[in-house]
């Protein structure tokens, strides 16, 4: 995490309050005055802002842009873990609030927050998440309608609940669902005679994926960010 998004998150400071207060050399690390306010930080640093000590405190809510081919799992012995992108205390306590296959990008939500992971992945939150696809033949002019209505997927009792789709280009779509089927955006699209060749998640509930964050880098959420979740 960077330093000035630390002690955003550590102090209430505004993203602008904090780089003033960095930049004048408020701000020590590991006992040296840091004035770079994009220097990384992690739990093995000690930063101190106006005598205090910051740091962490209670639960865990991390936003993490996940990158192509890594797995949402500790283990796997074909592919690297998302844990592994971590450099912070206790990673073995963090759970996913939603996966992503291994070939699927973008926004994961990673807590040590357990009844804050379940107002998002529990079946009966209807949590909706919001998808960039990439197809592979032009979106026909009936999809929209099909979603919106839900569609029966290979193996399920009941159809989906009603999606949301905005068509962008004949090959381009976002979609957005309110439950979580095993590869429910992909399954959807077969159902309708076509295939996802890119998929990227934008959005969970309120929360967007940081437009900052390069495929895998994190932050931790804002307080405004994790309420959205509870509030929902």
């Amino acid at each position: 995490m960077r330093l000035d998004k630390f002690l955003c998150t550590c102090t209430g400071l505004t993203r602008i309050q904090a780089k003033r207060v960095i930049g004048k050399g408020h701000v020590k690390v590991d006992g040296v005055v840091e004035k770079d306010q994009k220097v990384k930080i992690n739990d093995s640093h000690e930063v101190v802002y106006d005598g205090r000590r910051l740091r962490f405190s209670g639960p865990r809510y991390i936003m993490l842009n996940k990158p192509d081919g890594a797995v949402c799992t500790s283990l796997d012995d074909d592919y690297r873990s998302i844990f592994d992108l971590f450099d912070i205390e206790r990673v073995e306590d963090l759970m996913i609030a939603g996966r992503l296959d291994v070939d699927t990008t973008g926004l994961v939500l990673i807590t040590d927050d357990g009844k804050w992971s379940h107002q998002i992945t529990s079946p009966k939150k209807h949590c909706r998440k919001r998808y960039y696809a990439v197809l592979a033949e032009p979106v026909t002019d009936d999809v929209a309608q099909q979603f919106s209505e839900g569609v029966m997927l290979k193996g399920e009792k009941q159809p989906t609940l009603p999606a949301e789709l905005e068509i962008l280009s004949p090959k381009e779509v976002l979609l957005t669902i309110h439950e979580g089927k095993y590869h429910q955006v992909k399954r959807m699209f077969g159902a309708v005679n076509n295939r996802v060749v890119e998929l990227h998640r934008e959005q969970v509930g309120e929360i967007l994926l940081d437009e900052e964050l390069a495929p895998g880098e994190w932050r931790y959420l804002t307080q405004q960010e994790v309420d959205s979740v509870n509030h929902s």
